[in-house]
């Protein structure tokens, strides 16, 4: 039993390190599944709510039993001159795995999926920068210009022949494209993860039943939303027809996480490198570098915090080596590792995402401060 217990082991090992030379984003720990998610739906994009909002586009996720819709939406960037990569899921050899969007100063690679809105498989030809103002290419944008004066007309050709609604990349009927050089690039540059208004939307659209695949068969209610949350607002709309016949094995549950514990994070020593946060450029060298000061703490303590439970854990594993513990035992040592292995990587994504608000609510208080105050109203002849 024990030869088996180290066989599975060793190939558990062995599929986390090809999983990780065939990854081209940062993949997201513990999400992956044995057959393909439904192919994207068709919808309209709801009305940018105003400026220096960027669309994301929507896309398919895994609650642990069933794929479920995440509705695109309009965000506010966390910093001028960011952008979005897009979530995608890809083919490893053995699962599809779900690779985290995230913001950057330039966009990586999102798998080749063609999710429109700007989004055609490479890059993001929505909008462009042009100091701290985001200026919407309205040939592929719904913008309401008399809002939103930053705007210029791009045509946009699609070199894409393949016209279709995949959903993933790789793997049987996946699109088969590869990752550039300058998206390898944009992938290892530090980048900032979906802020906390997009994961607030990411958790409603987990709840809500009728964004279920097995509910809506790839036809969701909720296709997108003007800004993040806003499933029942006015704006809001429902996907206009499936983007194909969905039909999920009747087995699902059977289905994901292949092989046992697929990218699933067991031990300290399997986490990936802490992600750290884009440099601080707030335009105050000094407050700069007080921020960056407070980053490699936070760093600096959770690296500390990762080894000492890495440690831990191996002194661990050479005990029950020693004392010849069973399968039993073995297992119940391997679960509280597993446990107390995401408690950790929770944590400090917590206290990253915390450290990241607290200087985005500083930065706008100390650009308010600023802002030149506001003449006082003339009174008109005759009116207060």
């Amino acid at each position: 039993m024990r030869m088996i217990s180290s066989i599975r082991s060793l190939f558990f090992a062995l599929f986390l390190l090809c999983l990780s030379a065939s990854s081209y984003a940062q993949v997201s720990i513990g999400i992956s599944v044995g057959f393909p998610p439904p192919a994207l739906p068709v919808y309209e994009q709801p009305i940018c709510p105003e400026e220096g909002y960027i669309w994301t586009p929507g896309y398919w996720a895994w609650d642990g039993d069933d794929y479920f819709w995440v509705p695109g939406t309009w965000v506010l960037a966390p910093e001028p001159g960011f952008f979005w990569t897009p979530a995608y899921w890809g083919w490893s050899g053995a699962v599809f795995a779900f690779h985290e969007g995230y913001w950057g100063p330039r966009v990586g690679f999102y798998g080749g999926i063609n999710y429109g809105y700007g989004y055609f498989g490479r890059g993001y030809e929505g909008g462009r920068w042009d100091h701290d103002h985001f200026f919407y290419n309205r040939s592929v944008n719904n913008i309401n210009v008399t809002e939103i004066h930053n705007t210029y007309n791009t045509t946009i050709i699609n070199n894409n022949t393949t016209i279709n609604r995949v959903s993933y990349n790789g793997g049987n009927g996946g699109v088969n494209e590869r990752p550039t050089a300058e998206e390898e690039a944009a992938g290892r540059e530090r980048h900032i993860r979906p802020v906390g208004t997009q994961d607030q939307h990411f958790q409603e659209a987990r709840s809500n039943r009728e964004l279920r695949a097995s509910v809506n068969h790839g036809k969701p209610p909720v296709a997108a939303t003007p800004r993040p949350g806003a499933f029942h607002e006015r704006g809001a709309v429902a996907a206009r027809e499936a983007g194909g016949r969905y039909e999920p094995p009747a087995n699902r549950k059977a289905n994901a996480d292949r092989p046992p514990n697929a990218g699933r994070p067991t031990h300290a020593s399997e986490l990936s490198p802490h992600e750290r946060l884009a440099p601080p450029n707030t335009g105050n060298p000094r407050l700069d570098q007080k921020y960056q000061q407070q980053q490699e703490k936070l760093y600096a303590k959770q690296d500390q915090e990762h080894q000492r439970l890495q440690q831990k854990q191996e002194q661990e594993h050479q005990r029950l080596a020693q004392q010849r513990a069973n399968d039993v035992r073995s297992q119940q040592v391997e679960q509280r590792r597993q446990q107390q292995t995401q408690q950790l990587e929770q944590r400090h994504t917590q206290q990253t995402q915390q450290l990241e608000q607290r200087h985005t609510q500083q930065r706008q208080q100390m650009q308010q401060k600023q802002q030149p105050p506001q003449p006082p109203r003339q009174s008109r002849p005759g009116h207060p």
